[in-house]
């Protein structure tokens, strides 16, 4: 990706207003549109995809200590000062990737936030392994669709049946609880894509500020240079699970955190994610 570039119901009169659903539908119309790149790998016999509703919002919880709730619209920074790095990793295409990223987790604390395709075999391949680091919060989970299309490309049907899916997938496999946050496939979204994804429980469209720029092929000293301009203070910074290259700089990565005294979260360390 370049920095140019996953069910409404009837309020009855005689009940109060759901604040969760308030708010989603208050979200149209204030989101924004950028553009970035991906890639896709089918699993065979995907969930059924046909005949769906929309499910219900659910209310909106107390937020946690420490966290605000997580805003309507796009996000594409930090909130704030600080010297906190959100580290975002994207799709999946590699087992073997996830599985680097999982015991790089495992092995040294650091805080993630994954926006998985489940498309891709990666994500159940390594379920076991990643399910506790995302039941105790150290790893997040964003939506990032099922199988990473263009969704301004796709009718309003389509768009929710992507989101939907890899909700369910995300509840099944991890045993995640709702999510705020959606990531578009190619970072391509606007305002229908944006109220869909809302509908669906996503309020929080999680755009970046930084990139490690390997969604495509590059050699080590390409990314470091990458991970050296857009690791700062209060950035997102997106990188991705597709390409064995990363693997081979996690130790000059960890070690570039350091020497700038950067904190990683997830994003739901900083937006409190409803469950």
């Amino acid at each position: 990706m370049s920095l140019a570039g996953t069910r409404a119901v009837p309020l009855l009169a005689s009940r109060p207003v759901d604040r969760r659903r308030f708010v989603l539908l208050m979200a149209a119309g204030v989101l924004g549109a950028a553009v970035g790149r991906g890639t896709a790998e089918l699993v065979e016999d995907p969930p059924s995809r046909s005949g769906r509703q929309l499910r219900p919002a659910a209310a909106t919880p107390t937020q946690p200590p420490g966290t605000v709730p997580p805003p309507l619209g796009v996000v594409d920074r930090l909130p704030g000062e600080g010297s906190r790095l959100a580290l975002t990793v994207d799709d999946g295409v590699s087992s073997d990737v996830v599985a680097a990223f999982t015991d790089l987790a495992a092995d040294t604390g650091l805080r993630l936030t994954f926006f998985p395709n489940g498309c891709y075999r990666s994500w159940t391949d390594n379920a076991p392994a990643l399910r506790p680091l995302v039941e105790s919060g150290q790893v997040a989970l964003g939506n990032h669709t099922w199988s990473h299309p263009d969704l301004r490309a796709l009718d309003d049907a389509a768009v929710a049946d992507e989101i939907e899916t890899n909700r369910r997938f995300l509840a099944d496999t991890f045993g995640a609880g709702e999510t705020p946050f959606f990531r578009p496939p190619f970072g391509s979204h606007d305002g229908r894509v944006d109220r869909i994804a809302a509908d669906c429980g996503h309020p929080t469209v999680a755009m970046w500020n930084g990139t490690l720029g390997d969604d495509r092929v590059l050699t080590p000293g390409e990314l470091m240079a990458s991970a050296r301009r857009w690791f700062a203070a209060q950035s997102i910074t997106i990188g991705h699970a597709n390409h064995a290259t990363v693997t081979t700089v996690f130790n000059e990565l960890r070690a570039l955190i350091d020497e700038r005294a950067l904190e990683t979260v997830t994003l739901a360390d900083v937006w409190a994610a409803p469950h």
